[in-house]
């Protein structure tokens, strides 16, 4: 497959995603905000458009279709919460707004040459694009589980709970050796700005959890007190508990018989026990892994433990370079939630990790900062502007991330406070 086809098979794939998550959402539920946390369906689906329209009509070839959206749809100048009181375009403009973009985009596409340095070196540009509009697609799979309205149907009753049994043979936890590594990448040609450049870090030996911590597992720091102990929180972290008053992951409710049950886009059923835990906060994660006796480990650690064999090779997934098949839970599976842990056998990390992709996004004691030689590329506002110590780092990718989006050095951010994402955890310790 060449570049171009390449591109244009994955530009296909990502506009068929978003139309099949908001296609069986009635229009009154697309324009509604269903929480201050997220914008209305209906401005993610223009936004993408018109970033689309920005970058491979307006970059690419010099050309706009409706430049006069790009304040509308701007995300750095509109925050979320001010969205609704935009004159956004409706769910039917919207569609024909992102449709007339993309015929264009392909049109020039097709007489483009995909060389040389910069935007069209490798097509990034098209695969800044194509992330972007994924990413997004995750974000609005997040809104429609905030969405309080009705069940969505795209869920299939019958794969709910425990799709497959726990592989009681997992060790609990596995060592990685001291030693350096080559964190980041100079040689994936969609990476972003922060994923570069590729350098070395030495990591003192640690251990590791084979998998990300389980629901049940979870349920035992709750049983405990966990909540209520103040000796696990940091003192953001206790203050943040106190003011939201959490008491067990959100979307979790008592089931009125000592267990618990939770709210899966619209539909209540029982926890499954063997799932990884989600919608946990970073000081939620951070308070049961000083409670384990353990600690979260940083992003160095969870990369090197994902990505670098004993012998000093690099992977691009924990299970190699290949992504077909892929074996990990992604929005391919179409389980709209966790799998249990071990359920996918072939998808060990060279120290026997284990569900490193997928599943849910993994918090880590890391700041966001840049690498060493970071050069922001092509725009401040993806990494740059977010660099500090008010974010954490996420790795590794949800039940809700697409292939395309998620690989060994993908670095994800977020406040330590946020919950509505698909984030979970695994812990680590020093050995």
């Amino acid at each position: 497959m060449t570049d171009k086809e390449r591109i244009a098979t994955e530009l296909d794939a990502v506009r068929r995603r978003s139309l099949a998550l908001l296609d069986p959402v009635p229009d009154d539920d697309l324009v509604r905000q269903h929480s201050p946390l997220m914008s209305p369906l209906v401005w993610d689906l223009a936004h993408v458009g018109n970033y689309e329209e920005q970058w491979l009509l307006g970059a690419v070839a010099g050309t706009r279709v409706a430049a006069h959206l790009d304040g509308i749809y701007d995300a750095f100048r509109n925050a979320r919460k001010d969205r609704p009181q935009l004159d956004l375009l409706g769910p039917v403009e919207a569609r024909t707004y992102v449709t007339d973009v993309r015929s264009r985009v392909l049109d020039v596409l097709e007489r483009l040459e995909l060389d040389g340095d910069g935007l069209l070196d490798e097509g990034f540009v098209y695969g800044m694009v194509v992330q972007h509009e994924h990413q997004h697609d995750e974000t609005m799979t997040a809104t429609l589980q905030l969405r309080t309205s009705t069940e969505y149907p795209l869920v299939d009753i019958t794969d709910v709970g425990d799709a497959g049994d726990a592989d009681a043979s997992l060790p609990s936890e596995v060592r990685v050796d001291a030693g350096p590594f080559l964190m980041g990448t100079d040689l994936e040609p969609w990476a972003y700005d922060n994923e570069r450049p590729a350098h070395t870090v030495d990591v003192d030996s640690f251990w590791i959890d084979t998998a990300p911590v389980t629901n049940a597992a979870f349920v035992e720091f709750i049983a405990d007190g966990g909540y209520d102990d103040r000796r696990w929180w940091t003192d953001e972290g206790w203050a943040w508990r106190q003011k939201a008053g959490l008491q067990h992951p959100e979307f979790w409710a008592p089931d009125g018989a000592g267990g618990w049950v939770r709210t899966r886009l619209g539909r209540v059923e029982d926890v499954p026990p063997h799932e990884p835990v989600q919608h946990v906060c970073w000081y939620e994660a951070d308070a049961y892994a000083r409670w384990a006796g353990k600690r979260l480990p940083t992003e160095a650690e969870w990369e090197k433990a994902a990505s670098w064999t004993p012998d000093g090779v690099k992977r691009r997934y924990p299970w190699g370079d290949d992504p077909t098949p892929f074996l990990a839970n992604l929005s391919t599976s179409s389980r709209f939630s966790p799998a249990p842990d071990g359920t996918f056998p072939g998808d060990a990390s060279p120290w026997g990790c284990r569900q490193m992709i997928g599943d849910v996004w993994e918090w880590t004691s890391s700041d966001f900062m840049p690498y060493p030689g970071f050069r922001s590329f092509p725009y401040r506002e993806y990494s740059e502007v977010f660099f500090g110590t008010e974010y954490k780092v996420l790795r590794g990718g949800s039940w809700a991330t697409h292939p395309t989006a998620i690989r060994t050095t993908f670095r994800n951010w977020d406040f330590p406070i946020r919950r509505q994402i698909f984030a979970g955890f695994r812990c680590a310790r020093d050995a």
